[in-house]
């Protein structure tokens, strides 16, 4: 079985030659038991670049299949190196026949993965999704940042890829799943660059997932799944603590398993849950503002004398700052090289994103820095955090008085006015508003400590011509849909809530790794 050769410090320099030969020296191995070598992941570590012998350099780890099953074992009793197990998914199929079809409600990532993952096994699922085709998505995207009011249906929100394929594509995590691997796997069998499975951060740029995703909803439909676009998932009927019918506006649905992977946007969906009897609950999530400095000063100030090599990739961050009440503010999908651009679903509403392409060659860098609230903040209603992001993006438009965005310098927020040292990227456009104005006091108090601490971790943050564009509200869900350990919605033993939009997802991978755990659940509790 191969092994994984872990903590390979060298030089930015290096090769993967040069890499894998020190990962052989330091295990003590010769060439002529070397059967295959390659890099399996590397990162830059950047973090100690002024007090260390190595500087800015990599860490990377190293698959290797050796001539010696003996030597593979021995080896991987070393504290730098483990055995590399393939996951391929082998999914118990039930027997159990039911009326209708599989039914999955929205193609994001969850959605897509669930579809992708049971066409493959026979399964033929119906995908919902009320937005456009991503062609359309452009199209009545590019009319909204020229000015224009947000198409309701089709939008940065709402379309085929759900709200990840307008952003920067990240596919990092903090979950420790094996199906990641998987993931990324699938995503460079559909078009994606074969360096994501080897870069510690990989992304994946709008540009690229425009095309990844048509590909995944082609292979689902060459399957003999469907994909109807422009169909809303409008109602439910249940019939004995089961779903038997999808209500569309083109007619409804008999139902043999409903997945619900609407996104984090689908607030009319939860308002339709919940008067159908679904149980949902309120759940933390954050509010905050998009800060803008230029690339070059975010490079300097994790790189120092290193910025501008070519060898580095565009610097980016996460930080994060707690009170000792829990309280806390912290940066959010960070978008080097990127825009921040206009995301409402929602007429005379304002809404700000990060996006960017793959190759992340824009002026400025953006990250989203954001405070998190609770029920205790918002309201103990299922719906009351949903209010609560809309009165703030409603306020924004009012502030800002049409569709450009309430913008403010970081020093004006501070109290330590300043001119902007950054050109805003928002499209349609800023207006100086002030932001003290927009959220609650509370959220305002911890952004500013926040703001403060991050100044002394970054450089960057120490301008004071920075730009913070607002608001951000679409950083999770502010719902939960409760399921069972089974993932079955509490109290429907066939409706399967998952990804973003039911709160159990942060981001591409974690949805699609949701998305594939419920088609594996509907696999094991209903037969094609």
């Amino acid at each position: 079985m191969p092994i994984i050769v872990m903590n390979i410090k060298t030089s930015i320099e290096a090769g993967e030659a040069e890499i894998v030969s020190t990962a052989l020296r330091e295990i003590g191995v010769g060439k002529r038991h070397v059967l295959s070598a390659s890099i399996y992941k590397t990162s830059l570590d950047a973090r100690k670049r002024e007090r260390t012998r190595e500087g800015i350099h990599l860490v990377s780890s190293v698959l290797l299949s050796l001539d010696s099953e003996y030597l593979e074992r021995e080896l991987s009793k070393k504290q730098n190196v483990k055995y590399f197990e393939e996951l391929a998914l082998s999914p118990a199929i039930s027997s159990r026949k039911t009326d209708g079809r599989v039914v999955i409600a929205g193609f994001g990532p969850a959605g897509m993965f669930a579809g992708l993952i049971l066409s493959e096994y026979g399964y033929k699922p119906i995908v919902l999704e009320r937005g456009g085709s991503v062609d359309e998505r452009i199209e009545k995207i590019t009319e909204y940042w020229a000015g224009g009011e947000p198409d309701e249906s089709t939008n940065v929100q709402f379309g085929e890829g759900g709200a990840g394929t307008f952003s920067d594509g990240k596919l990092t995590t903090r979950i420790n799943d094996p199906l990641c691997r998987y993931v990324l796997q699938k995503f460079v069998e559909f078009g994606a660059p074969e360096s994501i499975l080897r870069i510690a951060k990989p992304h994946l740029g709008t540009d690229n997932l425009r095309g990844i995703v048509k590909n995944i909803r082609n292979r689902i439909i060459e399957n003999g799944g469907e994909v109807r676009l422009h169909s809303e998932l409008t109602g439910i009927e249940s019939d004995g603590g089961r779903i038997v019918k999808a209500k569309t506006p083109s007619g409804d649905i008999e139902t043999s398993a409903l997945i619900l992977a609407i996104g984090h946007s689908a607030r009319d969906t939860f308002e339709m849950l919940l008067q159908n009897g679904i149980r949902l609950e309120p759940k933390p999530f954050s509010v905050g503002a998009r800060i803008e400095h230029t690339q070059e000063s975010v490079d300097r100030s994790l790189y120092g004398d290193y910025a501008g090599n070519p060898l580095l990739p565009k610097g980016e961050y996460q930080l994060s700052h707690r009170r000792p009440d829990g309280r806390a503010c912290y940066t959010f999908c960070m978008c080097p090289g990127g825009l921040v651009v206009a995301s409402a679903c929602e007429k005379e509403t304002i809404v700000t994103n990060g996006m960017s392409m793959y190759s992340r060659d824009g002026e400025n860098a953006n990250a989203a820095v954001v405070v998190s609230v609770t029920p205790d903040d918002f309201g103990h209603n299922p719906l009351d955090g949903v209010k609560f992001a809309h009165d703030i993006e409603r306020k924004a438009y009012l502030i800002s008085g049409d569709s450009r965005a309430p913008a403010m310098t970081l020093g004006d927020f501070l109290g330590n006015p300043a001119g902007r040292s950054v050109t805003p990227s928002y499209k349609p456009g800023v207006v100086d508003r002030d932001l003290n104005n927009l959220f609650p006091q509370s959220v305002i108090d911890v952004m500013k400590e926040g703001l403060t601490k991050f100044a002394t971790q970054m450089d960057c943050f120490k301008d004071m011509g920075a730009v913070l564009t607002a608001p951000e509200t679409r950083t999770s869900s502010p719902v939960r849909i409760p399921r069972d350990e089974n993932m079955h919605a509490i109290g429907t033993e066939n409706l399967i809530p998952c990804g973003e939009g039911p709160g159990y997802a942060g981001g591409i991978m974690s949805a699609a790794v949701d998305g594939i755990r419920a088609a594996l659940e509907v696999m094991k509790s209903f037969a094609p």
